[in-house]
Parts: structure tokens; sequence; C-alpha cells
């Protein structure tokens, strides 16, 4: 997730966009936990705050054995003070990824070369391993917001469809989310001049209204492969069982 989003005073516990965007995430370790009936590990991979991996600890503790924040960001002081707490911190991927779920949420946008990060994970992976990405959708969405975040691109349906076979991922569910203000969304960046992000705090009442629509759009989301300013993929990784079936931790 994005550091500078935060910076722009989000707070992330009450505002529309983080509330909401957890909703499929959580369904999705809902639907795993009942599938496989296990704990997982979870691998945050470009983590940044945590943020999505401490609200799954908060909700779903029960089904996580333990969480490893991902992120080239973290100091090596923050990576000693984080062992042995519930989330550890990382700058690089575990070298042996194993029943877990690995979670990318606006990741790959802000990867020069999206094949080769995916192919890392790939070559981690042991055994069978699930994963839950977004990234931002539609190149016809591109403005000022997305060169300010350091984003490469944006991304249909399609795109990632050949991005994850490329690496050899699974989709079991491919959707757009937040179809709802897509046109919204597209007007404003139209017209927007600013180098800045469009995720800013927002009056309470725009805030109870936007997070009103959008979760209860969330109910229809695996139905909506047309439009959105959100995709999303679960899917799984297949790869051959290693010695260590525990994920080492850096």
């Amino acid at each position: 997730m994005d550091l500078k989003e935060i910076a722009s005073g989000v707070n992330l516990d009450i505002h529309w966009y983080y509330q909401t965007k957890k909703i499929p995430l959580f369904r999705y370790i809902e639907k795993l936990c009942k599938l496989e009936r296990q704990k997982f590990n979870v691998i945050d991979i470009g983590a940044g705050s945590g943020f999505f991996s401490n609200e799954l600890y908060k909700n779903y503790a029960q089904f996580i054995n333990n969480i490893c924040l991902v992120d080239t960001g973290y100091t090596d002081k923050e990576i000693i003070l984080s062992r042995h707490a519930p989330s550890e911190k990382a700058n690089v991927i575990p070298s042996n990824i194993s029943h877990a779920l690995v979670i990318m949420m606006d990741v790959l946008e802000h990867v020069e070369d999206d094949l080769d990060l995916l192919t890392q994970i790939k070559r981690a992976s042991s055994g069978k391993n699930y994963f839950f990405i977004t990234v931002p959708a539609f190149q016809s969405l591109w403005s000022s917001h997305d060169v300010y975040l350091g984003h490469h691109r944006r991304y249909e349906i399609a795109d990632l469809q050949r991005l994850l076979a490329s690496a050899n991922f699974n989709i079991t569910d491919i959707y757009y989310i937040y179809g709802g203000i897509y046109s919204l969304v597209w007007l404003l960046r139209k017209f927007k001049t600013s180098d800045t992000s469009d995720m800013r705090p927002v009056p309470s009442l725009v805030n109870f209204l936007l997070k009103a629509v959008n979760t209860f759009e969330m109910n229809f989301r695996k139905y909506n492969w047309f439009f959105g300013v959100t995709c999303v993929v679960e899917g799984f990784i297949l790869s051959e069982l290693k010695h260590n079936s525990m994920p080492k931790q850096v």
C-alpha cells in the first residue's frame, strides 16, 4: 500500500476506501479456511504500513500462524524490532513460502518488471499456496495521481490474465471493484491538475455515503468483469514441495 497516502492525512481506520477494500480480502480468507481447514502464514508483499495484514490478524487471528511483512523500505532497525512480534518485517521475499496466503495490495503497478516479481514468488513457493492481488484498473484513469504514487501502469482483466499465466499463477476469480464510482473518478481525473494522490480525508457525511455504497457493491463484486477503479485477482500457486515446509523469514 502507498505510504504517501498516509502522509497526506488519511486515517485508514475510518477512510471509506481502505475500509471497503479490505472486504474482499476478508471474504477470501474466510473461504480458504472453510476449504482447507488449516491456518495460514500471511506473506504481505509491498506491505508498507502493514494495514491489510494487521486488519486480517485483528479479525481472523484464529486462521493465521504468522505474518511476514515484506517491503524494501524497512530499515534494519525496524526488522530487528519486529522479530517475534505477530507481524515480522523483512526487506526480501522469504526463501520458502508454504501454507501461505500471499497478498499484494496495489504493488505490481509500482514494479518496473511485474513478471519478475511474480516469478520470484513462484520460485520461493513450496506446495500449494494462495494469493490475493489488487491493482489499479484501466489506463483511461491514468492521471497525475498515478505519477505522484510512482505507478508504471494500470491493468485490465486481460492484462492480468496474461501476466499471471506467464508466471504460472492459477486464477480462480478475477473481477473489478468500485464500478459504481468509475465514472466519477474518470471525470475527476480528467480535470485534475495537482500532482497529489486522490486519497485524502473527506467530510464525514461523504465518507459515510461512499463507505455505504461501496460496501453494498462488494456483495456483487464477482459479477463485475466490465469496469471499475481496481482489479482483484484470487487464486493459487502449485509448486514442487520443498523439504523445509515453513517460510524462512529474514
